[in-house]
């Protein structure tokens, strides 16, 4: 993943020993969901659970890529192993598409279809109030002629979305700059251009933090704001966690950047943080329009 070695040290496939770390992973994970879900049923003690697995599996994780760097300063990835982590994490990023294509979907099958036949002919002797409206937003005018929703405001393209756009797209320049340097040989280039897209990343956090903010205490829209609000905070609330992640890869890479790891001509920890962060911008784009504007 980093540093070239001599093809006369390196092997021809590099095959770890037995490792403690998978069943360390799966042993905080076993934490996380037995806390996620006792906690979501009002056992106050499933949050506990869920920060312990979390702290444990963060830890695991840390050990596991540290092994992971050692191996690689050391010289044991050879060619073979660059294109295994391609093809790893090209898989992996299409795994992510299909996950915020099931999202897409489901915003996509209310507007279109649920909002709609719930609306028609048909079903008028059951919901007789009903008003097949998209975004719903105030009894009498909602999937909620009984009122269980309350009254909301919906979340306009304008300023925070945008300002968000703006950010994510900027970083995207500044980590393609960051890459081309790394190619040239100018690491000092390298380095401050990746600080700045770790910077606008960290930014855009903050931004949809006080959009968050915004929306609920101005707004009145929440997740329980019927259909519009729970695809609105499942859309844009996972892209924002897959933001943290794609920032915390940039910011591990910048350290080892910094530390000296990395060569121009090898260099794939650099490249498959890259290509997970382009991917996070797309999908941004698309969600910006979908959700923002339509």
């Amino acid at each position: 993943m980093s540093a070239a070695t001599s093809q006369g040290s390196t092997p021809y496939y590099f095959v770890p020993g037995p490792s403690r770390h998978p069943v360390m992973a799966a042993i905080g994970l076993f934490f996380v969901i037995l806390g996620a879900g006792q906690w979501i049923n009002d056992h106050q003690w499933g949050a506990y659970s869920l920060a312990f697995g979390l702290l444990w599996w963060a830890f695991v994780l840390k050990q596991w890529f540290g092994d992971a760097i050692r191996e690689s300063e050391g010289g044991l990835y050879s060619d073979r192993i660059d294109v295994s982590f391609r093809w790893s994490m090209s898989w992996f990023i299409f795994s992510e598409v299909m996950f915020f294509a099931a999202f897409f979907g489901a915003l996509y099958w209310a507007r279109v279809h649920s909002v709609p036949g719930l609306g028609s002919l048909e079903n008028q002797l059951l919901w007789p109030d009903f008003k097949a409206l998209w975004p719903s937003m105030a009894a009498g005018a909602t999937a909620s002629p009984a009122g269980t929703v309350e009254a909301f405001t919906t979340m306009g393209p304008w300023p925070l979305p945008t300002i968000n756009t703006a950010l994510l797209l900027t970083s995207g320049v500044t980590l393609t700059i960051a890459h081309h340097a790394l190619i040239a040989g100018n690491r000092g280039k390298t380095i401050a251009f990746m600080w700045i897209t770790v910077l606008l990343g960290i930014t855009f956090l903050c931004v949809q933090g006080y959009e968050y903010a915004h929306a609920y205490h101005e707004l009145n829209l929440k997740l329980s704001s019927g259909i519009y609000g729970s695809t609105f905070f499942m859309l844009t609330g996972f892209h924002g966690f897959h933001v943290f992640v794609g920032m915390l890869m940039l910011l591990f890479i910048t350290l080892r950047l910094q530390k000296g790891h990395f060569t121009s001509d090898r260099h794939f920890g650099f490249e498959g943080a890259a290509w997970y962060w382009h991917f996070v911008d797309v999908v941004w784009l698309g969600l910006y329009a979908v959700v923002y504007w339509m």
